[in-house]
């Protein structure tokens, strides 16, 4: 299933792709998309709907983030073979772990907003996994029964707050719109092989990033149960698991994104996200 959510920014709306890619509303039958929802026993009741018998969304409507109240904004650093050796650094011997704001979290589509003082705004495509029920001390082999999906995340970043700013990488990756997610969320049975999905990025219509997750140094399994050593997981934590080389800062020279930037991104079976970069106006 591809599950989504549409509407007004903080007011999003529980929906459901069907056959022909249109949306369809799923009110009056879960709340939202994230919580319980997510659990394989609700999954399993949305996959018996007739998506014919529920209401039509109109195309234009907006799509929000896929998962909402999301609780745990986990990322995974270097964690492609190729993007290491772009970076300069050694691949790491345990994942490198650091969380984006759940405030940074915003539809596929949304503007992504240069914050004040950023001199150095990047991009990353990653493929993001969503927790479906709560993981404590999870072995690498009952890991994906804790995955309810995977989505498109744009781990969007600012190198100068990132690198020149201390040692902590958070001030980075946490500022408002930072965090793409979706455009859909979809179920883990239909993502036979998380392993084996190409991915791309490009700006203003220049291909940087053409990568795979057959790349990926720490495997989508391996991170749940790796993070569920230190942290209990649960439904609606989101965890990003890196991106493959073609990152602004990897350019020769580095290439930075400013206002009128265009970003589309996508992963195989997982959908594309397109986003505009805009200066910060205070409010």
């Amino acid at each position: 299933m591809k599950l989504v959510r549409f509407g007004k920014s903080g007011h999003e709306q529980p929906g459901i792709v069907d056959d022909n890619g249109d949306v369809r509303s799923l009110e009056g039958i879960v709340d939202d998309i994230a919580n319980s929802t997510l659990a394989k026993s609700s999954l399993n009741k949305l996959k018996d709907l007739d998506l014919t018998s529920l209401k039509l969304v109109s195309a234009d409507t907006r799509i929000g983030p896929c998962v909402g109240n999301v609780g745990k904004f986990i990322c995974i650093g270097l964690n492609y073979s190729d993007h290491a050796a772009e970076s300069g650094m050694p691949l790491p011997t345990e994942p490198e772990v650091f969380t984006k704001a759940t405030s940074a979290i915003c539809g596929p589509d949304d503007d992504i907003i240069k914050p004040k003082n950023s001199t150095k705004l990047d991009w990353e495509v990653e493929l993001a996994l969503v927790i479906g029920k709560e993981a404590k001390y999870v072995s690498e082999e009952e890991a994906e029964d804790y995955i309810a999906g995977y989505c498109v995340c744009n781990d969007v970043s600012e190198r100068a707050f990132q690198l020149e700013r201390g040692n902590q990488w958070d001030k980075g990756k946490g500022c408002d719109t930072f965090g793409p997610i979706g455009p859909w969320l979809v179920t883990s049975d239909e993502v036979s092989d998380p392993t084996q999905l190409d991915m791309w990025l490009e700006v203003n219509g220049h291909r940087y990033q053409n990568g795979s997750t057959r790349t990926m140094v720490f495997k989508p399994a391996f991170i749940v149960s790796y993070l569920s050593q230190f942290m209990s997981l649960q439904p609606g934590d989101i965890i990003s698991t890196g991106t493959p080389p073609g990152v602004g800062l990897g350019q020769k020279p580095p290439i930075y994104l400013n206002a009128g930037d265009k970003i589309s991104l996508g992963i195989e079976k997982l959908g594309k996200q397109q986003q505009t970069v805009v200066d910060y106006q205070a409010k």
